[in-house]
C-alpha cells in the first residue's frame, strides 16, 4: 500500500513538474527580462548564464564615473544584456539598470528595441517624457522601462530645445527606439 502511495505520489509530481510552463528566456515584464528578476544578486549571474558568457567592464567611464557594468554574451557571441548593479563593486548587490541589445527580448505585447513609438504608445501607456540634450526619454512604469528616442528624429523645433516639454503627439510613430532600458533602482 505504501508503495502503491509512493508511486502515485512521484507520478503525480513529475506529470505536475512536466506541465509546469517553461519560462520565455526572452519576456520582459516589470519584475522580470527573461530568467533575471530585480531580486537576484550580481553574484547569481554566472548561475543563470552558465550556457552564455559574462565580461564584466570595471573602470572608468568618459565622465570619470566608476563603472561596474556587466556584459552577457550567448554562447554564439551576440551581445544580450548590459547589466548594473545598484551598488557599484558590491557582488551581493541586486541589479540596477539592464539595456536591452538582444532584440529577441521583448515584452508581452511584442514591444523590444526594434519597435517603434507607435509600437509603445498602442501597447502601454506612457508615464512621461524627458527632454534631454540629444533625446527624448520615453517612461512606461507598469513595466519598470524607458526608453530614448534620438532628437535626430523629432521635428526640427524640438532637436535643440531642452526647456519644451515633449508631448507625445510630437513624436513620429516610426521614430525607432535608441536605447531600450530597465530601471530596477
Amino acid at each position: 500500500m505504501r508503495k502503491a502511495l509512493l508511486l502515485l505520489l512521484f507520478i503525480t509530481t513529475g506529470f505536475l513538474i512536466s506541465c509546469e510552463k517553461e519560462q520565455d528566456p526572452f519576456l520582459i515584464s516589470a519584475n522580470s527580462i527573461g530568467r533575471l528578476t530585480s531580486d537576484i544578486k550580481i553574484n547569481q549571474l554566472d548561475s543563470i548564464f552558465a550556457e552564455d558568457s559574462i565580461v564584466k567592464q570595471v573602470g572608468t567611464s568618459e565622465l570619470f564615473r566608476k563603472s561596474n557594468e556587466i556584459e552577457v554574451y550567448d554562447n554564439k557571441g551576440n551581445k544580450l544584456l548590459l547589466i548594473e548593479p545598484v551598488q557599484a563593486f558590491d557582488s551581493t548587490s541586486t541589479i540596477g539598470f539592464i539595456q536591452v541589445l538582444d532584440p529577441r527580448y521583448k515584452t508581452a505585447k511584442g514591444v523590444g528595441k526594434e519597435s517603434t513609438f507607435k509600437d509603445l504608445v498602442e501597447n502601454y501607456n506612457i508615464s512621461r517624457i524627458e527632454n534631454t540634450l540629444s533625446a527624448a526619454v520615453v517612461f512606461i512604469d507598469d513595466l519598470n522601462i524607458y526608453v530614448t528616442i534620438d532628437k535626430k528624429q523629432l521635428p526640427v523645433e524640438l532637436r535643440y530645445d531642452t526647456q519644451t516639454r515633449i508631448q507625445a503627439s510630437q513624436i513620429p510613430d516610426d521614430a525607432k527606439i535608441k536605447y531600450f532600458m530597465i530601471d530596477w533602482d
